[in-house]
């Protein structure tokens, strides 16, 4: 019975990804309509800066959210331990975590210059843009934020019910 509702919980996250990669694909093209009128109506170092934005965009929230879900690993692992876990292990959670957490407040770091260059971007474009556009604009950020995260979360569980599927079928003779 538990496998089967595990392999019914994997068919309805499988069915959610495919809504999703459909969403950011829609999202994408989105992206190519604006890039195109930005390209258009900006002088080329500002469209270059737009560029730059919305590439580096997608990398600092994916790097956020992967640092995000290492940490949260490793913080699982510090609370298991216990009496029985040797010496070698605690320290090399320990060190991981630290390193996981530097890391992480490096990245925090990177989305607030992020976001200062986000506001550079949409004054550019406020200036070329009708009120329209710039709301579009700003809802293509948004809703490829929000993309992101979605699809992070959505592979983390995926790979967790995998995970458990994997570890229930092995154990039953």
């Amino acid at each position: 019975e538990l496998i089967s509702s595990l392999r019914s919980k994997l068919r309805t996250l499988w069915e959610e990804r495919q809504l999703l990669l459909s969403e950011a694909r829609a999202c994408a093209e989105r992206g190519e309509e604006l890039e195109a009128a930005v390209r258009d109506v900006c002088k080329p170092n500002e469209f270059e800066r737009y560029m730059m934005f919305i590439g580096d965009l997608e990398k600092v929230v994916s790097l956020l959210l992967c640092l995000s879900s290492r940490l949260a690993r490793v913080q699982n692992a510090l609370r298991r331990i216990n009496g029985e876990t040797d010496a070698e292990e605690k320290q090399s959670l320990n060190e991981r975590h630290k390193l996981l957490s530097r890391q992480r407040e490096d990245a925090k770091d990177l989305k607030e210059n992020l976001d200062r260059r986000e506001r550079v971007v949409s004054g550019i474009l406020a200036k070329y843009l009708t009120d329209e556009q710039l709301q579009g604009y700003r809802c293509f950020v948004q809703t490829k934020t929000s993309l992101l995260i979605e699809q992070k979360d959505l592979e983390e569980r995926i790979k967790f019910f995998e995970e458990q599927l994997e570890t229930l079928e092995k154990s039953i003779p």
